[in-house]
């Protein structure tokens, strides 16, 4: 496996394709299961945390802090949409993720 260096600060991908199946995998029905709505929330849960720790000493980044306030639209769409559809499988990905609503 060949780790792919970020030209900024010299540090591996934080989202490689290894992390992702394995997102996908614990969270989905499947590694190749990107569709499903958990799969997603899983994956915008990852990508929030992360740009959150950027954020946190990069204060001034405002193009990301707007890719997070973006991002946290996105994911809360899907919480709605599962929300209205199956409330089992809501409640289990909060809680299986530790989102506070």
């Amino acid at each position: 496996m060949q780790i792919h260096k970020n030209h900024l600060n010299n540090i591996g991908m934080y989202l490689s394709k290894e992390v992702k199946e394995s997102i996908f995998e614990k969270h989905g029905k499947g590694k190749n299961d990107t569709g499903s709505s958990e799969g997603q929330i899983a994956l915008f849960t990852h990508r929030i945390n992360h740009l959150t720790e950027h954020l946190k000493q990069n204060r001034k980044d405002f193009n990301t802090e707007r890719s997070l306030v973006m991002m946290v639209g996105k994911r809360r769409s899907l919480l709605d949409y599962l929300k209205k559809k199956d409330i089992l499988r809501y409640r289990a990905i909060i809680k299986e993720l530790g989102i506070r609503k």
